[in-house]
C-alpha cells in the first residue's frame, strides 16, 4: 500500500476505509491490512516519507532556481544586459536602458555583435538551464582567472591578466588572439612564466535578436512573453561550437602553446562540456591542460545568476586534441547501403553512371 493509496482512503478520524481492509482494535488505533497490522502512526509516517521523497525528486529535477517564480519562461532569454529576464530592479533597468555590461567588458557598454546596436543576450535557456552565449559573461568577478592561475603557477606567485593578445606562428602569420594570457612576474616586474586561457561560449542556432528586440520594447511587460510558437526559435548549437570554434582554436593557438611547453586552460559551460567526447583525465601535476567547467546558479538574495565552478578536468593537450578532433567511425556497410540507394535511383532514371559501379570495381580487384 503506497502513500497515494493511503491518502485517498484516510478519513477525518484517521482510519483507513477500504473494502479489503478489516479493522480491529479499539478507537481505530490499529487496522489490519490483508492480515497484517499497521498502526495509525506508521500509516501517517509512511505518507510523510512518501510525499517527502516525491517533493525531493521534483525539487532536484529543477535548475538552481528553486523559487517557483523563477522557473524558466516560455521564451529563450535568460539574461539581458547582465540581469535575469524578470529582474525589474532599478539597477537592471539602468543597465538595459544604457546598454551596459557588468562583466568586465573592455568598455562599460555591451559590444556584442554591434557596438551601436548590441545584442545584449548573455545567456539563453536550454530546457531548464541557462547557457552562456557571450564569452564576456565568463568574466564575472574574474573567477576564471583565479582558477586558471591556480593551475598555471605555484602558490603565492605574483600574476596579472592580459586580454586579447595576438599570437603569431613561425612565419609571422596570425594564429588568432588569445582571450586571456595570465603572466607571472618577479619583484622587478620581469615575466617569469605565462599560460593561456581560452573562453568557449556557445553558438546560437536560430534567431535570438527577434525575441531580444521584442523584450526590450517593454522588459516589464514582456518578461513572461510566450515565444514558443515563433519560427526559428534560438537554441544552443553545441556541434558548431565544437567544430567551428573549439577544435580550430586547439589546433592553431593550442598547438603553438603546446610546442612552447606552456599550459593552457579552457573556460566552458557544463552543458557544452557534456557534449564533448569523454576526455582522459590525469592528476593535476601531470597535466598541461585544464578544462574549467562552470554553471550559472541563481542567487535569490541578489536576484542574479552567479558564475560557479562545477568541475575542473585535467588532461594532456595532445590527448584532448586527438579525442575532440577525431570522429569515431561508424559501420562502413551503412554507408555502402546509402551509396547503393543513390546509385539505384540514378540508374532508374536511365542515366547510367560514367564510372564502373562499386560491385564491378570490387570484382576486378578480386581477379
Amino acid at each position: 500500500m503506497n502513500g497515494l493509496f493511503l491518502m485517498k482512503w484516510i478519513g477525518a478520524d484517521g482510519l483507513v476505509w477500504d473494502p479489503d481492509v478489516s479493522m480491529s482494535g479499539s478507537g481505530g488505533n490499529k487496522i489490519s491490512v490483508h492480515g497484517r497490522g499497521i498502526s495509525r502512526l506508521r500509516v501517517e509516517t509512511n505518507i510523510l516519507k512518501y510525499f517527502g521523497t516525491i517533493f525531493h525528486m521534483v525539487n532536484k529535477s529543477r535548475n538552481p532556481m528553486n523559487d517557483a517564480t523563477k522557473r524558466p519562461p516560455v521564451h529563450p532569454l535568460a539574461e539581458i544586459f547582465g540581469f535575469p529576464f524578470d529582474n525589474q530592479s532599478d539597477i537592471a533597468a539602468r543597465y538595459r536602458c544604457k546598454r551596459l555590461c557588468p562583466f568586465n567588458n573592455k568598455v562599460p557598454n555591451c559590444t556584442k555583435n554591434k557596438a551601436n546596436d548590441p545584442l545584449g543576450t548573455c545567456s539563453i535557456f536550454d530546457g531548464d538551464d541557462p547557457v552562456i552565449t557571450c564569452p564576456v559573461r565568463f568574466r564575472q568577478n574574474w573567477i576564471i582567472a583565479d582558477d586558471a592561475a591556480d593551475f598555471f603557477f605555484p602558490e603565492n606567485a605574483q600574476w596579472t591578466s592580459l586580454t586579447e593578445v595576438r599570437l603569431k606562428d613561425k612565419h609571422g602569420k596570425t594564429a588568432g588572439n588569445i582571450d586571456v594570457v595570465l603572466v607571472s612576474y618577479d619583484n622587478h616586474g620581469r615575466v617569469i612564466d605565462f599560460g593561456a586561457l581560452e573562453i568557449q561560449a556557445v553558438y546560437i542556432s536560430g534567431n535570438v535578436r527577434r525575441p531580444f528586440e521584442w523584450y526590450m520594447r517593454s522588459p516589464e511587460k514582456n518578461a513572461w512573453m510566450d515565444w514558443c510558437s515563433e519560427i526559428n526559435n534560438p537554441r544552443p548549437d553545441y556541434l558548431s561550437s565544437s567544430r567551428k570554434r573549439l577544435a580550430p582554436q586547439l589546433l592553431y593557438k593550442g598547438g603553438i602553446l603546446n610546442a612552447w611547453r606552456k599550459k593552457s586552460a579552457v573556460a566552458i559551460g557544463s552543458g557544452f562540456f557534456r557534449t564533448l567526447p569523454r576526455l582522459e583525465q590525469i592528476p593535476k601535476h601531470q597535466a598541461d591542460m585544464a578544462w574549467l567547467v562552470y554553471d550559472l546558479v541563481y542567487d535569490g538574495s541578489s536576484s542574479v545568476y552567479q558564475l560557479k565552478c562545477a568541475d575542473i578536468v585535467y588532461t594532456r593537450f595532445n590527448s584532448a586534441l586527438s579525442t575532440i578532433t577525431k570522429s569515431e567511425p561508424g559501420d562502413v556497410n551503412r554507408f555502402l547501403a546509402i551509396l547503393q540507394d543513390k546509385l539505384d535511383e540514378k540508374l532508374e532514371e536511365n542515366n547510367p553512371p560514367d564510372a564502373p559501379t562499386l560491385n564491378w570495381s570490387m570484382e576486378d580487384d578480386q581477379e
